[in-house]
């Protein structure tokens, strides 16, 4: 353990796309608990992440505009067709993102099946880089989340099913990019879950809440000289849990209180 690894040249950035991340995944994460379908989440970061790999095997990597109009096409044809499940199917809606998750990570795989990479290239999706963020990065993402909320604000109360799926798949393509897929998971579900016993500021507190997992994974990860991610993700479990319990404990009291 040292304290070398306190770094704020590479924890500044890395902790402001953390935040970044909180600042869409928290509220969305929410919804998506609401709604009942939990593993959209995973299904569309790995379509993504089949996109942007496909994109390699293009041999377009040197083209970041090209990486990204496949990543993100493959993100939104992925978010229709599961919104077309939905329609048609919503009792086996969470079965069918389930299989679309599986189907989606073989694609990748036999993607890279030729490339002698194909282990590093997996381990970048899913564990992500964000120790190699950058702000001007981040600035590009913060642009997209921007626009992201506020078409979520101003047509919350009467936006379709498929605005939620589309922005869905937007925010989602842009934070796999940023943290990788296990994150974005625990990002978008573990502080939604930890105050789902909340009546107010249950937003607020979930931003908090995973604002103190990452800072503290972060520190972690760079003092015991472990990879970040799972560090994170960890980290954000063992909050979430005791954000949890309390909120459940105070919601027991409130309603002893009112009976």
């Amino acid at each position: 353990m040292t304290l070398e690894g306190l770094d704020l040249v590479i924890l500044g950035p890395a902790m402001a796309a953390g935040l970044l991340v909180l600042a869409t995944h928290v509220p969305l994460g929410r919804e998506v608990l609401r709604r009942g379908i939990i593993f959209i989440d995973l299904a569309i970061a790995q379509i993504a992440g089949v996109g942007v790999l496909a994109a390699h095997v293009m041999h377009l990597s040197d083209n970041a505009l090209a990486v990204q109009l496949v990543a993100y096409g493959a993100a939104l044809a992925g978010a229709i067709l599961l919104y077309g499940c939905e329609r048609n199917w919503p009792d086996i809606q969470e079965a069918i993102i389930g299989s679309a998750f599986v189907v989606a990570a073989s694609v990748g795989v036999l993607l890279l099946s030729g490339n002698p990479q194909a282990g590093e290239h997996l381990k970048e999706l899913l564990v992500g880089q964000i120790l190699w963020v950058d702000y001007p990065q981040l600035l590009h993402v913060a642009i997209i989340y921007v626009v992201v909320l506020l078409l979520w604000q101003l047509l919350r109360g009467e936006q379709s099913r498929l605005l939620f799926y589309l922005l869905f798949a937007v925010t989602v393509t842009a934070s796999v990019q940023l943290v990788g897929v296990y994150l974005v998971f625990a990002s978008l579900i573990i502080p939604a879950l930890a105050v789902r016993h909340r009546d107010t500021g249950a937003t607020w507190l979930g931003m908090l809440t995973g604002t103190v997992g990452y800072a503290a994974g972060l520190m972690l990860s760079a003092l015991l000289d472990l990879p970040s991610g799972a560090v994170i993700v960890l980290s954000l479990t063992v909050l979430g849990v005791f954000v949890s319990r309390a909120c459940a404990s105070r919601a027991c009291r409130n309603t002893e209180s009112l009976t």
